[in-house]
């Protein structure tokens, strides 16, 4: 047996390699990147047809083969957030039986994936998606929960077999953040897109539903209302907006009390200055951010933390030049000066992503959005640019060979 993986013997008695993946979020109900991500890797990995794919999720049953939901436990019902997690967890873990690797994605299902390694001595891997120790304001969001998580990521991620960084700057911050794994354990198989899902289509009728006019220019904002997003900076920023450009925000699911209302200030009084900001606070349909993205000359993400950025990809899909931070994994993505313009930083080295100089910082996204808005015909040139970079670069079969490369490596 020397020189053989421990985790392999257990694989090569089974016909097909049996994976389960673990995850808080899965169709229908997705509400952020890591979501989307999940959902497209098992159909890729699924579409292969020689591995034998499980789906563990938080939430009601899905009408899906090889798909189950793990509803919080009623004994949990009043209890702090992190603790219910954990009794999902618990419960997720049990189910594991059999299963040969188990992949989990975020703080929410790694404990489960670390106590189904411990039980079945099977490998665990994690997905990087975000880090507890880049997102300290979740404090304010969890209070001592945001402790429970942040010692359930460590955990799991210090005794996962492999862990998978969506782009090459989460990988440093994961070896930053945890420094005792071997850098060798740290692969990086970036996220990916459905360039047939995410296209360019013309729907002005859906447009001018949602309170936009097509035949104006517009800047479109799609993210969640957290610290890590930046939204506060863009409300800064687009006040140097041309008055004819309008800017779309499609943006909800607020953090804290306290971060909707800065956000709700912001929009307040630019309001009083402009027309034409319009804030789309729920979840829209696919179609519908298809349609908007569509209508848009230049998508915007002014994120402080993010590992990847799908949304870039995302509107980059749909032939959308995109004005972005140039921070995390969104320089692996946004090429600047051919897909779109990357906007300078220098953070607070304290893991909260906050700008060094948050008024320069402002004044160098409002000059790039100024500027991506200005030339319109540049700006489409970027968008079939980034179009062509997402189709060639970021197709999900692609990650799903990427991901199954990791697990045969992993199970030896």
């Amino acid at each position: 047996m020397t020189g053989i993986s421990p985790y392999a013997v257990r694989a090569t008695i089974v016909v097909r390699v049996r994976v389960d993946i673990l995850t808080k979020e899965y169709p229908p109900h997705i509400y952020g990147g890591a979501g989307v991500h999940v959902a497209e890797l098992v159909r890729a990995l699924r579409d292969r047809g020689d591995i034998d794919v499980r789906v563990r999720a938080f939430g009601p049953p899905r009408g899906e083969d090889g798909t189950n939901g793990y509803a919080d436990l009623d004994a949990l019902a009043d209890a702090n957030a992190a603790l219910q997690t954990m009794g999902v967890d618990l419960t997720m873990a049990a189910d594991c039986d059999g299963a040969d690797l188990v992949h989990s994605h975020t703080w929410y299902a790694n404990l489960a994936g670390h106590l189904a390694s411990l039980l079945n001595g099977i490998p665990h891997i994690v997905t990087a998606h975000s880090l507890e120790p880049m997102r300290p304001w979740k404090a304010e969001q969890l209070g001592g929960g945001y402790r429970v998580s942040s010692w359930i990521e460590r955990t799991a991620y210090e005794n996962a077999a492999a862990v998978i960084a969506v782009s090459e700057g989460m990988r440093k911050d994961v070896l930053r953040s945890y420094p005792s794994i071997d850098e060798g354990k740290v692969k990086v198989v970036h996220n990916g897109i459905d360039s047939e899902l995410w296209k360019r289509v013309d729907d002005p009728d859906t447009v001018r539903r949602q309170g936009v006019d097509p035949d104006r220019p517009s800047v479109i904002f799609v993210g969640r209302i957290t610290r890590q997003k930046g939204l506060p900076y863009l409300l800064r920023a687009a006040a140097e907006l041309p008055q004819e450009v309008q800017l779309v925000l499609l943006a909800g699911a607020p953090d804290t009390p306290e971060i909707k209302a800065e956000v709700e200030d912001l929009i307040a009084g630019l309001r009083k200055t402009r027309d034409g900001v319009v804030w789309v606070p729920e979840m829209l349909p696919r179609n519908e951010v298809i349609a908007l993205l569509s209508a848009a000359t230049v998508f915007v993400c002014p994120s402080v933390y993010e590992p990847l950025g799908i949304v870039n990809l995302e509107a980059m899909a749909c032939d959308l030049p995109v004005v972005a931070t140039a921070t995390g994994g969104i320089p692996e993505v946004v090429v600047d000066g051919e897909t779109g313009w990357l906007v300078p930083i220098e953070q607070v080295q304290d893991g909260t992503g906050t700008p060094v100089d948050p008024d320069r910082f402002v004044g160098d996204l409002a000059a790039a959005l100024v500027e991506a808005v200005s030339d319109p015909d540049r700006a489409a040139r970027f968008g079939e640019a980034g179009r062509r970079r997402a189709v060639e670069s970021f197709s999900w079969a692609r990650i799903g060979d990427e991901t199954l490369a990791v697990y045969r490596d992993v199970l030896g």
